[in-house]
């Protein structure tokens, strides 16, 4: 007959086999949808360059406030989930930094989004100085001259409510945006407008919407139907099935 303390310890073992980890108890779904202009494209506007001319003159820069691509997709909208207490998935934790280049005399990506904690990597990969400022509201502020094929490397503490805009003081037609945020639960549209945020947790989540032309994005027609988010902010269920939001079209008057 087995004792009483062995039969105890046999019985806490196989509790602990029989309880699932918390990755394998929660369902965890995708959030997708592709944002699309309502209306005719504009012309992006080509840019004046009149600093560094024979570096940054041969690469007809355009203005990317607004880029729609050849399937009225509309790139660079960013999407995000608001609610600060939220479960993330174990496979997503951050730890390869993230880069924003500049690159051809511009920020390459338009649009980067990097966690708290996480390294933001500044690279220069043009043969001329830029100088990288980023106008964070939270995390003290960053501005610092990067010499040609030279980095530095940045770091956030705090989230930021709004994505923060990085110029560069040399050459002031460059303009990019940093989204800070504490998850890894955000995303920017591509040039197709397409956008997906992988693995959150089952349930509701409050998303919000935001595009640097526009602000808050407050009027959204969604697969035909108009939806008013104040603030840019809607709330949707995760499926452990995926959830597609479809298409969701911004008409021309919200960039106006």
């Amino acid at each position: 007959m087995l004792s009483h303390t062995l039969r105890r310890g046999t019985l806490a073992l196989a509790t602990l086999v029989a309880l699932p980890t918390a990755a394998s108890a929660a369902e965890w779904g995708d959030i997708s949808g592709r944002f699309v202009y309502g209306g005719d494209a504009p012309v992006a506007a080509k840019l004046t360059i009149d600093k560094d001319v024979d570096v940054c003159g041969k690469h007809n820069l355009v203005n990317e406030e607004l880029v729609i691509g050849p399937n009225k997709g509309v790139a660079n909208v960013v999407v995000f989930v608001r609610d600060r207490k939220i479960d993330v998935h174990p496979d997503l934790k951050a730890t390869e930094p993230v880069v924003l280049d500049n690159l051809n005399c511009r920020f390459s990506p338009h649009v980067v989004f990097v966690q708290t904690g996480q390294d933001l990597i500044i690279k220069n990969s043009d043969p001329v100085g830029h100088n990288s400022n980023v106008a964070t509201l939270k995390n003290p502020a960053s501005n610092t001259l990067i010499p040609a094929s030279g980095e530095t490397k940045v770091s956030f503490r705090s989230d930021e409510a709004v994505p923060a805009a990085v110029t560069c003081n040399i050459h002031p037609w460059m303009k990019g945006w940093v989204v800070v945020r504490d998850n890894p639960y955000a995303a920017v549209t591509d040039e197709e407008g397409n956008f997906t945020i992988k693995s959150l947790p089952e349930g509701e989540v409050e998303l919000q919407f935001w595009h640097e032309k526009a602000g808050y994005l407050d009027s959204i027609v969604i697969n035909g139907k108009k939806t008013d988010v104040k603030r840019g902010r809607m709330d949707v269920d995760v499926s452990a099935k995926g959830t597609d939001l479809g298409e969701m079209v911004l008409d021309s008057s919200v960039f106006k």
